[in-house]
């Protein structure tokens, strides 16, 4: 049991190593930039997280957030059309109309709770939720929000952009080598900040129990990556527009 518990990390090595080639028809320097903007992107969102004794410390924080997640859609289609294949574009599009209309809710909601607590500082969310945490008081807006984490992600059941039957790999199909460890490395590295956002917004904030909780929303995004199928993707629209827009408001 012991003994597997280096694979990983030798696959990344592994990984890692492997040649970068880069497509004869693509768009070069846009290619090669994408998936250094995407890593850079999704490690700038931590800034906004009150941490290390208010060093770092935002006014503005959840404004921030939402500046950094309306970037990452260039970075996403840029990278999908600097490919020049079909695969690729299709994938981008896909992640683009996605992240646009979860936005909108995710907007809304975070306007809402923004009235409610005062300011954009996350460190007032924690204070907000000293004496009872935020998903008990507005669990369709902790509901909203979770479902449109898995839709900006793009993590089952909303990976269209990556849909293997479908579209190969999605808007990283032609990537390889490093490249596509900085996309992948930029995934889950916003997986981990929107569930220590979560955390901070709904489940009581910043206190002793709170790298606990972290974990436990990761688990709860793996274990949702196990068991549920992709959705169709007219549901997902209808879903954004028609239900999650709504409630919202």
């Amino acid at each position: 049991m012991l003994l597997g518990l280096g694979q990983p990390l030798v696959d990344g090595l592994k990984l890692l190593s492997k040649e970068f080639i880069m497509p004869f028809s693509s768009v070069y320097l846009v290619f090669m930039l994408c998936p250094l903007i995407i890593i850079l992107l999704s490690l700038l969102m931590w800034l906004c997280l009150p941490m290390m004794n208010h060093f770092i410390d935002f006014n503005f924080g959840l404004l921030f957030f939402l500046c950094i997640i309306g970037m990452s859609v260039y970075a996403l289609i840029f990278s999908g059309w600097s490919s020049n294949s079909k695969y690729s574009i299709f994938g981008s599009y896909r992640g683009v109309a996605q992240t646009i209309s979860y936005e909108v809710s995710l907007s809304l909601v975070m306007m809402s709770f923004v009235m409610m607590i005062g300011g954009y500082n996350l460190e007032l969310f924690s204070d907000y939720q000293n004496n009872i945490w935020m998903i008990i008081i507005m669990m369709p807006l902790g509901m909203i929000w979770m479902v449109s984490m898995l839709a900006e992600t793009n993590r089952t059941p909303f990976d269209f952009t990556e849909g293997e039957s479908e579209l190969v790999s999605g808007f990283n199909v032609e990537y390889s080598g490093i490249m596509f460890v900085f996309i992948f490395i930029g995934e889950y590295s916003s997986i981990m900040f929107m569930s220590s956002l979560f955390v901070i917004l709904f489940l009581g904030g910043l206190n002793y129990i709170y790298m606990f909780k972290v974990l436990l929303i990761i688990l709860l995004f793996i274990m949702i990556r196990g068991t549920l199928p992709r959705f169709r993707y007219d549901n997902l629209m209808y879903l954004a527009w028609k239900i999650y827009l709504p409630m919202s408001i």
